[in-house]
């Protein structure tokens, strides 16, 4: 019988046991997690068969798969080189950054033992282990890291996420780390900054964070994520991200003189370069990273115009994702987003709102 030890059960470690389960429902999966209450619930939703609070019961394992900030995932790769572990036994982790992971690895390796580096290019704005989802990485990208392992480990792992239908993409972990740094981390802290900014400029005024809206929350909705997980990701990949800083920074000086010296031609430079680059995004171009789709409607503000909308999808068993209201105002139509995992799931949504009248803004 083969046997999963998964530690983290957050948002990522409990959606890759949905989708472990899923397709390999005879496996044993123990579950380890700091907090005895998500534990608790994934028993009770048999998501795990046993839980433990100890890193020693990955000693039975037949894969270990590490899912907690990437501190933690590169401290349990040192106690793990510790362990008696099977020889056969396969280690992959979650984390978002790869080269200090690698490095913490390299004890165990020493061994024999056969570690993957692996980094899921999905999530959500919600956390926590309520919010998994057994297709939350559908159509998503999956990392792999190229190191000396057997090609066949590669497959067992696969086979093993294999209900997670993802996209995987093997790569050098400094070729992830600069490629993640620059469309994840990088925009996390300026969504951040962001937000911190504007919350000081309206330190006397409240009404002006309530009136943040529209394209304000659009862009910075990724502020919301956990504190803890993305102290981690900046600290082990604090090369990277100290560079792109300074190159985000440049940009940002670069249109500030240009708008002081009134440089007309620049500064509309500077849009029509952004907007060409933007629109050239798209699964037909460069792919999406997560793969998800969205789609803007109009939607007055009246009562019961948002229960209309998400009822009539779900009479056509069309999924969302997630549901966004971007700006609704009195007596003027709100722009609502809707996020859609499938793209074949968002033209079945345009028929069917067309079709009842609604006006579709824009696909991205």
């Amino acid at each position: 019988m083969t046997t999963i030890f998964i530690k983290g059960l957050g948002l990522i470690g409990s959606s890759l046991t949905r989708a472990i389960r899923k397709r390999h429902p005879t496996f044993t999966i123990i579950g380890n997690d700091a907090d005895p209450q998500t534990t608790a619930y994934a028993l009770k939703h048999h998501l795990i068969d046993q839980s433990t609070r100890e890193l020693t019961a990955a000693v039975a394992a037949d894969f270990i798969i590490l899912a907690t900030p990437v501190t933690e995932i590169i401290n349990d790769l040192q106690q793990l080189a510790q362990l008696p572990l099977k020889k056969s036994v396969i280690i992959t982790d979650v984390g978002s950054t790869k080269q200090a992971v690698l490095k913490a690895a390299l004890p165990l390796q020493e061994k024999g033992i056969t570690f993957i580096g692996g980094h899921p290019m999905a999530g959500s704005h919600k956390t926590g282990v309520t919010a998994g989802r057994a297709d939350l990485f559908e159509n998503a990208f999956y990392f792999m890291i190229k190191t000396k392992v057997p090609d066949d480990a590669y497959l067992a792992l696969q086979n093993l996420l294999q209900g997670a239908h993802v996209k995987w993409l093997l790569l050098s972990a400094q070729e992830h780390d600069q490629l993640v740094g620059q469309i994840s981390h990088l925009p996390h802290v300026i969504a951040a900054a962001l937000v911190n900014q504007t919350q000081v400029f309206f330190a006397d005024s409240p009404l002006g964070m309530r009136m943040a809206a529209g394209g304000f929350k659009s862009i910075t909705r990724i502020a919301s994520s956990d504190p803890t997980m993305w102290s981690s990701i900046l600290q082990s990949n604090s090369a990277i991200i100290i560079q792109q800083i300074s190159q985000y920074v440049n940009e940002l000086q670069k249109i500030q003189k240009a708008i002081m010296e009134d440089d007309h031609d620049q500064i509309f430079s500077f849009f029509k370069t952004a907007k060409n680059s933007r629109d050239e995004l798209g699964p037909e171009k460069v792919g999406q990273l997560p793969n998800f789709f969205d789609l803007f409607i109009n939607i007055p503000d009246q009562v019961g115009a948002l229960a209309a909308i998400t009822q009539l999808l779900a009479l056509n068993k069309i999924n969302l994702v997630n549901i966004h209201i971007l700006e609704i105002r009195e007596d003027l139509d709100g722009v609502l987003q809707l996020t859609f995992m499938r793209e074949n799931d968002r033209a079945q949504a345009v028929k069917i709102l067309t079709h009842a009248h609604y006006t579709i803004l824009r696909k991205d």
